[in-house]
């Protein structure tokens, strides 16, 4: 099994770090970098043993058919995490297209 990030959403994870410090979330930012890294790490090694589920069609725009799982990262925040599922030579990729948060896109789950 392999994951993979596009590099739109390999861009938005590293954009989180200056603002999850300067909106106050984090008192240092090595704290925000270090939750971060967790967020990406998780992604990286538990999306494939993660129970999925199909996206609602508003994802669409991002993919179509669309799969996503969550990650509960604190009593406040989860992540979603939105992919396409291929195989390839046996193998299968998870090919990650879209992450965004309970705070931004609650209301289209």
């Amino acid at each position: 099994m392999k994951v993979l990030v596009i590099p739109r959403a390999l861009d938005y994870i590293e954009s989180l770090v200056p603002i999850l410090y300067e909106n106050g979330y984090f008192s240092y930012e090595e704290d925000a970098q270090k939750y971060i890294k967790n967020l990406y790490d998780d992604i990286k090694t538990i999306l494939p043993v993660r129970i999925h589920r199909p996206a609602p069609k508003y994802f669409n725009k991002y993919g179509k058919n669309m799969k996503y799982a969550f990650f509960k990262k604190n009593n406040n925040t989860t992540w979603y995490v939105f992919f396409k599922l291929y195989n390839k030579n046996g193998e299968k990729i998870f090919l990650v297209r879209y992450i965004a948060n309970n705070h931004t896109i609650a209301q289209y789950l």
